[in-house]
């Protein structure tokens, strides 16, 4: 096909194109993956997971990053993306920590379930801890449990492993109010007639 002066028009490389196609599917893969995970993720993970090459998905981050944070083509984010601990994850940003604070005190108080008191219970006797380490004691999944907690504000993110980037918790001093006590250390005994999980507490108990 040829325009009016006879000349065919310039061809799209085939390379260009088939970063123009892809780099859009790629942005939403990994967005998808960071909207649903609790710990920050390894890059190396996060290009695995979304079966992409790990220099392409380290700047898909690095763009994404910038977009949130406004320099990109739209306005800022209430959230941002970091990197800590080894791996990237969402954020809410600090400037909007007392408004999502006042939001969830300003929730509906509602029970704990058994569940969610059982995993509190692991925390508050083993921090810090992290979310395998929990799941491995209760050989039940904590995931929306410990999602919970943290909402509730009974719980928080204490640090993450410079090895693996899991992130360990421990209770909070809402949890102590709550209790009625002024450390953790006044937490009475775990019960001898508690079998099932008490081996999980033998080391690292809190002193």
């Amino acid at each position: 096909m040829t325009d009016e002066t006879g000349a065919r028009p310039e061809a799209i490389p085939a390379d260009d194109a088939t970063v123009t196609t892809a780099e859009a599917p790629l942005a939403e893969r990994v967005e998808a993956i960071l909207l649903i995970i609790d710990e920050p993720i390894a890059l190396v993970a996060l290009a695995a997971a979304v079966h992409a090459p790990v220099p392409a998905v380290r700047q898909v981050l690095e763009q994404l990053a910038e977009d949130y944070d406004g320099r990109g083509h739209g306005p800022r984010r209430g959230f941002e993306l970091r990197e800590v601990g080894g791996g990237w994850r969402l954020y809410v940003r600090e400037d909007h920590d007392d408004l999502v604070a006042d939001f969830i005190g300003g929730q509906a108080p509602a029970r704990l379930s058994q569940a969610a008191l059982e995993t509190l219970a692991v925390i508050a006797y083993k921090q810090p801890v992290t979310r395998s380490q929990v799941a491995s004691i209760r050989a039940v999944n904590v995931d929306s449990v410990v999602r919970t907690l943290l909402a509730r504000g009974l719980i928080t993110e204490l640090f993450a492993d410079s090895e693996t980037g899991a992130i360990n918790y421990g209770t909070t001093d809402q949890l102590l109010q709550q209790l009625g006590i002024n450390s953790i250390v006044e937490l009475p005994p775990i019960s001898p007639l508690l079998d099932d999980g008490a081996d999980g507490f033998d080391e690292g108990m809190i002193r």
